[in-house]
């Protein structure tokens, strides 16, 4: 098996369709369709199950995908090793939070394209559950994601510190009791964001559940509807202080320790640290303010 194969595998799998695959890579259709068909031929064993909507992986498929990326990360990394200097540079893909995406990393980023314009830096965003399992599959250098994280695979780095709090909007002002808390809308990230979880449990400790649940996608979708009045939010007071320009938002500071969280960065401790990775982590530590 080749290194072109295995690439050419991954992105069929990422993708779910030879047709996607092959656009992504750039090669014709065809040739992505042979070069699986001569893989399978040479593992003896069917690794996709051909749909009409695209392609599912076989068992077989799903255990050579955990292998192959392994494989490909570690190249990667071996290429990285040897040819490693003390300037960084080559690519580097890094997951962040939504929330540290829009405030804090701008500045980080900033300063790190400016210091090392020859890294070749891309960002993916997430929850914190989404962004981890990534760094364990090798498809992502690093995340910053939220604490805690706790798995005997992962390297994790405090970067910093943020106070989440309570958001209203609109006329929803104040709350004066927090049982009031069980007659608003809660409007919050995906399953697996970190700050989701530590309302949904705060809440569970108090008796209370909120009447309903919104999901957004983005901050920018959560601010403006907590402006509207539509319900309360859970979100670092950085991303508030930010906002309020923009948006009719009120802070409301709940006592708990609890609510102070550490923004970590986490990497697989099998991984090389590059001079990319660790150069990163050390501007995000000074910027991290």
């Amino acid at each position: 098996m080749e290194i072109r194969d295995m690439h050419i595998f991954l992105a069929v799998a990422n993708e779910g369709s030879i047709t996607r695959a092959a656009e992504k890579l750039e090669y014709v259709q065809s040739s992505i369709s042979i070069r699986i068909q001569q893989l399978e031929n040479e593992l003896h064993t069917v690794l996709f199950i051909r749909q009409r909507q695209g392609v599912q992986l076989t068992t077989s498929g799903q255990i050579l995908k955990s292998y192959v990326e392994k494989i490909l990360s570690l190249t990667q990394e071996a290429i990285q090793v040897v040819s490693d200097r003390s300037t960084p540079q080559g690519p580097l893909r890094i997951g962040c939070l939504e929330t540290t995406a829009a405030i804090r990393l701008p500045n980080i980023l900033a300063d790190y394209h400016r210091s090392y314009p020859e890294v070749d830096l891309t960002l993916k965003t997430g929850t914190t559950d989404e962004l981890t399992k990534l760094v364990l599959k090798f498809e992502l250098d690093g995340a910053f994601v939220s604490a805690p994280i706790e798995h005997e695979e992962l390297e994790t780095t405090k970067i910093g510190d943020e106070e989440l709090v309570l958001v209203t909007g609109g006329q929803n002002v104040f709350l004066g009791e927090i049982e009031e808390l069980q007659n608003q809308t809660l409007l919050v990230f995906r399953i697996g964001c970190s700050y989701r979880q530590k309302y949904e449990d705060w809440l569970g400790l108090k008796g209370l559940r909120p009447s309903k649940i919104m999901e957004f996608g983005t901050v920018d979708g959560i601010l403006g509807c907590i402006h509207a009045g539509l319900g309360i939010s859970l979100l670092p007071r950085s991303v508030v202080e930010r906002a309020s320009a923009h948006y009719d938002l009120h802070i409301q500071k709940i006592a708990e320790k609890a609510f102070k969280t550490a923004t970590l960065f986490i990497r697989r401790k099998d991984s090389y640290s590059t001079p990319a990775v660790s150069e990163l982590m050390r501007i995000a530590k000074e910027r991290f303010t």
